[in-house]
C-alpha cells in the first residue's frame, strides 16, 4: 500500500519552524515526509535535514520523496526517544529547529493489517514499529483487569473503563482476543446501548487510543524528548509540537511553560534568590487548523500546534 498521510497544519508549522535557510532541522516524526519535504524545499545546499522514524514503511516513503532535495538529508530508522544519541551519532550537537508531529499517521490507520483502526477488522497489533515484540494483543490478553482499567481511564479518559476491562477479562477466559473486530464487539457489549447512542462517535475510539498509547509508550517518552530537543537548539532555534489529544498536549504545554519560566522561588520570598533563567520563549498561542483544512482533513480537528524559541542569552530570573 502506498504511504499516504496528510500533514496537519503543514504551512503553519514549517513557517514557524524555519528561521534560516542554511540551518539544520530535525523531523522527529518523519512519516511520509510531508513536513520534511516542505522544510527541505526552503533550505539551501548548505542546509541539512535529519528525519527520524521507527516505521520502515515511513522511512521508505520519505526517502523516495526527499531523494531530490537540494539540502543534505539524513534519514534515521529509530525512535525519537533516543534523540540524544541520534544527534550525537549524526554529529549535530546544536540544531536550528526540531518538529514533533505526534500521534498515529493516516497510513498506519488506513493500513488495515496494522490493527490501529476500530473500523477495519485485523489482527490486534498497533505497533508503530512493526519490528517491536510488544503489541496490542499482549496488552488485551495479558494485562490484569486492574491494569486494563487504569490505562483505559488514564490514556483513554473512558468513563466505562472498569466495566470494559471486566468484559475483556471475561471474554479472554474463553479464548484469546485476537482481532480488532473481537475487541470492538466486547466494548460494544460493555457500554450500554443508550449510552453509546447518546454519546455519539464510536464507542471503541477511546479504548483503541489507550491501547495504542500503551503499546508504543507514547506519553512516557514525550517529556524527555521535548527537553532534549530544547537542550540541543541553537540560540534563536525553534521547537514545533503538534498534538492530537489532551494527554500529549498537556505534557507539551507543561514542559514548554516550565522551560519558559524565570524565577522559581517560593512566592513568599520578597526578592528572587534562585537566579533561575528561562531557556525558551513561547511564540504566540497554540494554533489550530483552519476551517478549510478541517473540511479537507477531518483528522486535524483536535490538533494543536505549539511553537517556542530558544533564548539567545537567558535573562536573570526575576519576579
Amino acid at each position: 500500500m502506498e504511504f499516504h498521510h496528510i500533514s496537519v497544519m503543514l504551512e503553519e508549522t514549517v513557517k514557524g519552524l524555519v528561521t534560516t535557510k542554511e540551518g539544520t532541522y530535525v523531523d522527529c516524526t518523519l512519516g511520509g515526509g510531508g513536513h520534511s519535504s516542505l522544510i527541505a524545499s526552503m533550505l539551501t545546499e548548505k542546509g541539512r535535514l535529519i528525519g527520524i522514524d521507527q516505521d520502515a514503511a515511513a522511512i521508505s516513503a520519505a526517502s523516495e520523496r526527499l531523494k531530490d532535495a537540494k539540502c543534505r538529508v539524513d534519514i534515521v530508522h529509530n525512535n525519537f526517544r533516543n534523540l540524544e544519541q541520534i544527534l550525537a551519532d549524526e554529529n549535530a550537537p546544536l540544531v536550528d529547529g526540531v518538529v514533533f508531529d505526534l500521534g498515529v499517521s493516516s497510513h498506519q490507520i488506513d493500513t488495515a493489517e496494522r490493527g490501529f483502526s476500530y473500523i477495519q477488522d485485523a489482527p490486534l497489533d498497533m505497533r508503530m514499529n512493526p519490528e517491536a515484540d510488544f503489541s496490542a494483543y499482549d496488552v488485551v490478553n495479558s494485562y490484569e483487569e486492574k491494569e486494563l482499567n487504569r490505562i483505559f481511564k488514564e490514556y483513554g479518559e473512558e468513563r466505562w473503563s472498569k466495566r470494559i476491562a471486566q468484559f475483556i477479562v471475561q471474554e479472554r477466559a474463553k479464548k484469546p482476543i485476537e482481532t480488532t473486530r473481537e475487541l470492538v464487539d466486547i466494548i460494544c457489549k460493555a457500554v450500554p446501548k443508550a449510552v453509546r447512542q447518546a454519546a455519539g462517535g464510536h464507542p471503541a475510539k477511546r479504548i483503541f487510543q489507550a491501547v495504542r498509547i500503551e503499546v508504543n509508550d507514547e506519553l512516557g517518552i514525550l517529556e524527555t524528548a521535548f527537553r532534549t530537543a530544547v537542550a540541543h537548539l541553537k540560540p534563536g532555534g525553534r521547537i514545533a509540537i503538534i498534538t492530537f489529544h489532551s494527554l500529549e498536549d498537556r505534557i507539551a504545554k507543561n514542559v514548554l511553560k516550565e522551560l519558559s519560566r524565570g524565577c522559581i522561588c517560593p512566592p513568599e520570598l520578597p526578592v528572587c534568590m534562585c537566579n533561575h533563567q528561562p531557556e525558551i520563549k513561547i511564540i504566540g498561542k497554540p494554533i489550530q487548523a483552519t476551517a478549510d483544512e478541517l473540511e479537507h482533513n477531518s483528522r486535524s480537528k483536535s490538533a494543536k500546534l505549539r511553537i517556542a524559541e530558544k533564548l539567545p542569552i537567558a535573562e536573570k530570573g526575576g519576579r
